[in-house]
């Protein structure tokens, strides 16, 4: 397809938003032949997957986002193909590590079958739970990152994940466990949803994550996020798309005419760059839409690795340090109910297991976020330190220098981030379906033209690039009358 130029002295498309979604819309359409054009408020792209030197010279730290199960198991990803594009994805061995009072700990190896023989009696319905999701993790991930307005392509997967999120949300959940290890272990990984830690909501997340473990890893980008980000860029530009950094638009009626616009950004701020143009009742529901709860960043250069009670935590890229499974649902509880945990969940990376160049010889740096409420104005530095120390001890006398991101100024580095909500909106089983509004198209404004492509919508956080895609797929066909496949376009077959 030739590209169609511009009329009267617009473009075909314009993307307001450069993250992994805004991206990954512009990368569609920009495939399709159509004239692209990117309005980004930083001066950096990558939104939620950025990297910068945020404490000394030489220790590059993740500003957002830092592991990414995603980064293989998502249809744009696969289709996008990131290694031919330079980026180096290490695995850990560990995908993640739970650590439990007394130097024990729950480790989730890449192997199943380490991981099962470590779990010992509570191996066989560990194995039961993840592994028949974990065999089908292609399925798995396209049914998890669909738009949630089509029967899945794959329905028995489907059905056996839907069992067993009732199953693992359930009051009799830990029926199946006679340890106290793997239910820690699963709860941890749902409380990534920042939500009601046995919860249907989080309860999905949790098993979805938990299966790719096995299946795909939880790889970190060699040299960071920012890589990820630069090269989605990079082949944007390559097919004549233009990004226009440092700019940030504040209301509609700045940018140049265009057939289709495209909006990486929070209802909130769809709300803003409208200008009272949004018909009151869409409006209304804009509004409505619930923020989630936020994350406090803490990013730390230590002299040295982390001295971890339990040995194999030193393999992990990924750690859930709040304790046992109790002490998780407790800490979620109180972040959803307004509260600062005494003991918070920290989740912490640390990238130099496989990628030592993040910091000078020797040396090495922690990222971590604490769950706080919803624009939280608390430095939790110190809460941060403590569960580290408790299962590290002598964490304390290698920290060179900390940078901390408060939530109620996430939004500086990431506008989306409201109040330091960095899933895009409350994770409900309504606000997955519903997101950001009860339509049968979420995708599509009421404004004509105009198409909302973030988090905010299905299939909601994390970087996989699907809300971009699903919107860049309703925008050729509205818009332009193109109905290829958008993966296709993605991979660099020519639009019919």
């Amino acid at each position: 397809m030739t590209r169609s130029g511009s009329r009267g002295g617009g473009v075909d498309v314009v993307v307001v938003g450069a993250g992994p979604n805004g991206l990954a819309a512009a990368l569609v359409l920009a495939g399709a032949g159509l004239q692209v054009e990117m309005y980004e408020a930083n001066a950096t792209v990558g939104g939620g997957a950025r990297t910068q030197e945020l404490t000394l010279p030489g220790f590059h730290h993740d500003v957002c986002s830092a592991v990414h199960p995603m980064a293989l198991a998502s249809p744009f990803f696969r289709a996008f193909d990131l290694p031919t594009r330079g980026v180096h994805l290490r695995q850990p061995e560990v995908a993640y590590a739970h650590p439990l009072d007394g130097g024990r700990a729950g480790i989730a190896w890449r192997d199943l079958d380490r991981t099962v023989a470590g779990l010992g009696a509570d191996g066989r319905a560990w194995r039961s739970l993840l592994g028949p999701l974990a065999e089908h993790w292609s399925e798995l991930a396209g049914t998890a990152l669909s738009d949630m307005r089509r029967p899945p392509a794959h329905p028995g997967t489907a059905v056996r994940l839907a069992l067993r999120v009732l199953d693992q949300a359930a009051p009799w959940w830990r029926a199946r466990f006679a340890g106290d290890v793997a239910p820690a272990m699963l709860t941890g990984v749902n409380a990534h949803a920042i939500a009601p830690a046995r919860g249907v909501a989080a309860t999905a997340v949790g098993l979805v994550l938990a299966a790719l473990a096995h299946a795909v890893g939880w790889p970190i980008p060699e040299g960071g996020s920012q890589r990820i980000s630069d090269a989605l860029a990079n082949e944007l530009r390559r097919r004549g798309g233009r990004i226009h950094i440092d700019h940030r638009v504040e209301c509609l009626a700045e940018l140049p005419p265009a057939r289709a616009v495209l909006l990486d950004v929070a209802p909130a701020n769809l709300l803003r760059l409208a200008a009272g143009r949004l018909p009151a009742r869409y409006a209304r529901a804009l509004r409505a839409f619930r923020r989630g709860g936020a994350a406090c960043k803490v990013d730390f250069a230590l002299a040295g690795p982390v001295p971890w009670a339990a040995p194999e935590c030193a393999q992990a890229g990924t750690l859930h340090l709040v304790g046992s499974s109790t002490e998780a649902v407790a800490a979620e509880a109180a972040v959803v109910a307004g509260r600062h945990a005494d003991r918070p969940y920290v989740l912490a990376v640390q990238p130099g297991v496989v990628d030592p160049g993040r910091a000078p010889a020797g040396r090495h740096v922690l990222w971590t976020y604490a769950h706080v409420p919803n624009g939280s104005t608390r430095d939790v530095r110190e809460q941060v330190t403590a569960q580290v120390e408790r299962f590290a001890p002598g964490f304390r006398d290698l920290i060179l220098a900390e940078h901390v991101i408060r939530a109620d100024r996430q939004e500086a580095y990431n506008p989306n981030n409201l109040g330091g909500d960095i899933s895009g909106g409350a994770t409900t089983v309504r606000q997955m379906v519903a997101r950001p509004v009860a339509r049968w198209d979420p995708y599509r404004t009421p404004l004509p033209g105009v198409y909302l492509c973030s988090a905010s919508t299905p299939p909601g956080q994390a970087v996989h690039g699907m809300c971009g895609v699903h919107a860049a797929r309703r925008a050729l066909r509205d818009r332009f009358g193109i109905r290829t496949d958008p993966l296709a376009l993605v991979a660099g077959t020519p639009a019919g």
